[in-house]
């Protein structure tokens, strides 16, 4: 029954998708006699882990069950009191980990008060990598001190994403665009550029309809702040909205943004272009852990150019646009010799019945 506790606690993590960030999802199953006693998932708002809540419904029959959780049990003092001491007071026996946590504040050292304790240790190596795919903007963020960033396109068969005049209507079905939505609520913060504001005065926002541990924070590439003060991104915000621009944006338009609630940063990067990087870096400093990336040809084309994108998520329509004036999902000056070209690796397609599919890879680096 180990595998099926474990598939029960992973289970109650994906409940958390959305909802914990900047902590991990995480999920946690009591078992006394081979009867489930107490079950948790954190969320952020809730404050308790699941580990906690899971104790909290066991109460006594907690003394001698074995804990199955997808993520070593904290050991530091947070928002919380560390797991791995409330786990050792409630007298549990046993505690079987998916993996080990990957913040330095706790790799390793819940396992070890409770080793310490005399609580019996195992990692269940069988779920580790489902547990970390679980937590995966998490985890990349710990280990690298940057956002996970996923660079979304909606494409046809031939790579094209805009046709050269009318782009009324949608590339991909209603059944993908609801899966993209999947990926924006499981996001933190979304950014795309001043060109697609202009073109669909978009708003950007999580049409998810569930519920986030925190706004879907929205960024807006404008170097020389074009953007609208009666766009619908502007007119929307609720100190949701980022605008990244150079040191050539004009000083009033900045306040005027500002004034209605907009926050401006200023990061100026080659070419007279925002700088990309120093974007991740403050998106870390604010514990956002991971960046989508909804844009146009030229953004894409200067994330991927950046070396700051991690994963691509493509949706491909069964269309062909053709032409040369329609624009590719990456334009600018692009590789020139194949043997440059941007290399991926972990492809898994995506059937989205009755005809489309996704193609997620990560960038080799």
């Amino acid at each position: 029954m180990t595998d099926a506790w474990m598939h029960d606690a992973l289970n109650l993590a994906r409940q958390g998708a959305g909802r914990t960030s900047p902590n991990p999802a995480v999920g946690a199953v009591l078992v006394k006699q081979g009867e489930i006693v107490g079950r948790g998932y954190h969320t952020y708002a809730q404050v308790k882990h699941a580990e906690i809540l899971a104790l909290d419904e066991a109460g006594d029959r907690a003394r001698g069950a074995d804990l199955y959780v997808t993520l070593e049990p904290c050991a530091h003092h947070g928002r919380t009191a560390p797991c791995a001491d409330a786990v050792v007071e409630a007298g549990v026996k046993r505690v079987v980990a998916a993996m080990q946590d990957p913040n330095p504040l706790v790799s390793g050292q819940g396992f070890q008060r409770l080793r310490d304790a005399g609580v019996a240790v195992e990692i269940a190596t069988q779920f580790a990598e489902e547990a970390a795919q679980l937590n995966e903007a998490f985890i990349h963020s710990m280990r690298t001190g940057l956002p996970l960033v996923t660079l979304k396109a909606a494409l046809t068969l031939d790579g094209k994403i805009a046709a050269p005049e009318d782009n009324t209507g949608w590339i991909t079905s209603e059944r993908a665009r609801a899966h993209v939505q999947q990926i924006r609520h499981a996001s933190d913060a979304i950014l795309t550029g001043i060109g697609t504001v202009l073109a669909d005065d978009c708003l950007l926002t999580d049409r998810s309809g569930l519920e986030r541990s925190r706004p879907l924070l929205r960024i807006v590439a404008d170097s020389t702040l074009r953007v609208a003060l009666n766009s619908r991104i502007v007119t929307s915000a609720q100190h949701d909205l980022v605008i990244l621009t150079t040191s050539a944006a004009s000083e009033e338009r900045r306040r005027a943004l500002e004034y209605r609630g907009v926050r401006i940063l200023v990061h100026d990067g080659p070419g007279g272009r925002t700088d990309l990087r120093k974007l991740l870096e403050y998106l870390n400093a604010e514990h956002y852990r991971s960046l989508m990336i909804e844009s146009g040809s030229k953004l894409n084309w200067a994330a991927l150019e950046a070396g700051i994108v991690d994963k691509i998520f493509f949706y491909y329509a069964p269309k062909i646009l053709g032409g040369l004036r329609s624009l590719p999902v990456a334009g600018g000056a692009g590789r020139l010799r194949r043997a440059d070209a941007i290399q991926f690796g972990r492809v898994t397609l995506h059937p989205i019945p009755p005809d489309e599919f996704a193609v997620e890879a990560y960038i080799e680096k």
